[in-house]
């Protein structure tokens, strides 16, 4: 990162911190289940945050609405990555600190979800009957994948205000000056439409309002990342990782002191 974008960021980041709130031990919810497009967006967007909840004894459930059977689907047939990816998150999910009957799995195929809302919504609603979490944990309204929108849209239409509900972010990060885009044309526009939403990530102050400090867990939460083998480490020739997304930059954004979240109020 050259030295001038470094500082323009670490700007941006104590301008983040100064301006939310950061949810004390006190705060944190003693129960919660945590909606996760696919595995690994779970430890990506609030692992630090699952493992704080954990410490204080929270009954914390993980849903993974979809199998990820597409992020390598060139290189390894469909139904060996999506049983390659369940048995990771259970391993990644056991790292956290949750236990295997509080993880939850709707199947749906990866990059589908919006295909499939009407069958979606009443197997959350029924999570959330059944749960009975105190906070709701999803994606990030403005995350760029379409399966992170539909999880973010299925669950706030099906909570309402049952809960408090937290977005996390997850390829929000992947923006200037945080990362530099891919050279591939569909990457760029992406990185350049939340760039500009944010300006330059001068709005994610208004983007943002609560923080969890997660520097005494990073190295919890890198071991739980590593779970997510597929994910983290290459499978064969041409296998990307998730360190490979603009040399490293993004996945580094998952490792700051905090862990940021929009805390919806009534109305939002």
């Amino acid at each position: 990162m050259q030295l001038w974008r470094k500082r323009m960021a670490n700007a941006v980041r104590a301008r983040l911190q100064a301006r939310t709130v950061e949810l004390s031990a006190a705060d944190l919810p003693s129960s919660a289940i945590v909606f996760a497009p696919h595995p690994d967006d779970e430890t990506l967007g609030c692992g630090g945050t699952i493992l704080r909840m954990r410490e204080q004894g929270a009954d914390v459930h993980i849903v993974f609405m979809t199998d990820g059977s597409a992020s390598h689907r060139h290189l390894m047939p469909v139904e060996a990555l999506a049983a390659q990816r369940k048995g990771e998150a259970l391993a990644a999910a056991a790292a956290l600190g949750v236990v295997e009957d509080s993880v939850h799995w709707l199947g749906f195929r990866d990059g589908e979800l919006f295909a499939h809302l009407a069958d979606a919504a009443p197997r959350v609603r029924s999570l959330l009957a059944e749960v009975q979490p105190e906070a709701v944990f999803i994606p990030h309204r403005f995350d760029p994948p379409a399966d992170h929108r539909a999880t973010a849209g299925i669950v706030r239409t099906v909570a309402g205000q049952s809960a408090r509900m937290y977005e996390y972010p997850v390829w929000w990060w992947h923006q200037f000056p945080f990362t530099l885009p891919m050279h591939r044309r569909a990457d760029v526009m992406q990185w350049a439409r939340a760039s500009a939403r944010t300006l330059g990530g001068l709005r994610l102050a208004h983007t943002f309002n609560r923080r969890v400090d997660v520097s005494a867990v990073l190295g919890r939460k890198r071991r739980a990342l590593a779970q997510h083998r597929s994910q983290m480490a290459a499978q064969s020739d041409g296998w990307a990782t998730l360190e490979s997304v603009s040399g490293g930059e993004w996945l580094a954004c998952f490792f700051q002191p905090f862990e940021w979240f929009w805390q919806m109020s009534e109305g939002s």
